[in-house]
């Protein structure tokens, strides 16, 4: 336990002292909270097995795994607050084309390229992976971009609609999932269980959205105890924590399978309370400033996933590589098509879909669920490779694109290391 926690000590400064250079080099601190799990995870200095000093093996960094839900759980919460009424009733319908449009083209894009190294390297890559891999590159991160946002305090129409399609992307990702994965297994077993493929994601998006909205009102309801500015705060920390656990719940009614997707349950939490909960700005601010170690900790974790043993597959970067510039191209030809076709200004329809690269939980978490087919272990060597390329380029991309749509405002040198003044006198006469 005393190693544990050095450990994460450990793990949180060096993320900290690791945004120095990535300062200077203009990349957002994600990119450099990455790089330092990469420096201090197994294959760098765990690798010396010095005992709170980095992480010692794959196992040792997925021992941490429910620091990184409760982290994953406020960045979706936090998420939430972009779902403002204004904002869905200005660009709620775009929102949803393109979220939906873009995810079904990158899908279709990744599984024709796929399937055409299939027909042509039958021995490389099966169907039922190349299926499977092209729902999976549907999903988009919503952590790393919502952490560039955050830090270089972006804002503007580009920004607001890519928070929305975001979100959206991953309940059409979990259909498309769902879809994908029950065809190609299939392909495999000679019959297809049309209860995983069309109503157990269906019940899991419905259940996910219902629980969050209750959780919200709950929040709400509760808030109103409390003046107190301290004591609402960890109410709502602590109810972040509760529904992060029950999104986690499994159980099954007869032969249904009941799980929840714990971005979706967390982010309509922080959807509902925001728009029922009159000083839910200032609530929010002040979680937001309370969870930046956990945030910082997500990211160097993340880091430290990372399994590098991958590198030295050629088999995986041949097909990673393949899948990483097919789904670079389907995520921007898709975000182009469908901006143009709902009327987008020119910056949002050329920026958006460089902004939807990053890729990470969400993908690996389908990639573990496909590990059942034949080909599985490729499929999550492949899925781990793309992560480690799109973690380390998708933010510093998605600050480019941002920038160049004028929506980050140029950082000023200031600091927050300034001398305390002295207090001025008060006069008694």
């Amino acid at each position: 336990m005393n190693t544990n926690l050095i450990c994460i000590a450990v793990a949180v400064i060096a993320g900290l002292l690791m945004s120095r250079p990535a300062k200077k080099l203009h990349l957002p601190a994600v990119t450099a909270y990455l790089v330092a799990g990469l420096l201090i995870g197994p294959f760098c200095l765990g690798a010396l097995n010095i005992p709170g000093i980095g992480f010692s093996s794959l196992e040792h960094v997925e021992g941490f795994s429910l620091l990184t839900q409760v982290a994953l759980g406020f960045i979706a919460f936090s998420m939430g607050n972009e779902f403002r009424l204004a904002q869905l009733k200005a660009m709620g319908t775009k929102a949803i084309i393109i979220g939906i449009t873009q995810a079904v083209i990158t899908t279709l894009v990744v599984d024709a390229v796929l399937i055409g190294v299939h027909l042509l390297f039958p021995q490389m890559l099966s169907l039922s992976a190349a299926i499977t891999l092209g729902a999976i590159a549907s999903a988009t991160a919503p952590a790393a971009t919502l952490m560039v946002v955050k830090q270089y305090k972006a804002d503007g129409p580009l920004t607001r609609l890519l928070m929305l399609v975001v979100a959206i992307d991953d309940a059409v990702g979990l259909l498309l999932f769902s879809v994908s994965f029950g065809i190609a297994s299939a392909l495999e077993k000679g019959s297809i269980n049309l209860t995983a493929v069309a109503i157990e994601p269906m019940l899991e998006i419905v259940l996910s959205l219902g629980i969050g909205a209750l959780m919200g009102l709950l929040l709400n309801w509760l808030e109103t105890f409390f003046h107190s500015r301290s004591k609402r705060m960890a109410l709502s920390v602590s109810f972040v924590i509760l529904t992060v656990g029950l999104s986690m719940l499994k159980f099954h009614i007869g032969s249904i399978h009941i799980g929840f997707s714990l971005l979706l349950v967390c982010m309509m939490t922080g959807t509902v309370f925001c728009n029922v909960c009159n000083t839910s700005d200032e609530l929010m601010g002040r979680v937001d400033h309370w969870t930046v170690p956990l945030h910082v900790l997500f990211f160097v974790i993340s880091g430290a996933e990372l399994d590098l043993k991958i590198l030295a597959n050629p088999v995986t970067l041949i097909v990673g590589v393949v899948y990483i510039l097919s789904r670079s191209a389907g995520k921007y030809l898709g975000s182009y098509g469908s901006c143009k076709a709902v009327k987008c200004s020119p910056a949002i329809t050329k920026h958006l879909g460089i902004t939807l690269l990053p890729q990470a939980g969400v993908a690996l978490g389908m990639a573990l669920t496909a590990s059942n087919l034949s080909d599985g272990s490729l499929v999550r060597n492949v899925v781990l490779f793309s992560v480690l390329v799109y973690e380390l380029v998708g933010p510093a991309l998605t600050k480019r694109s941002l920038l160049k749509a004028g929506e980050i405002v140029p950082e000023n040198k200031t600091s927050a290391r300034t001398p305390n003044q002295p207090k001025t006198p008060v006069s008694i006469h």
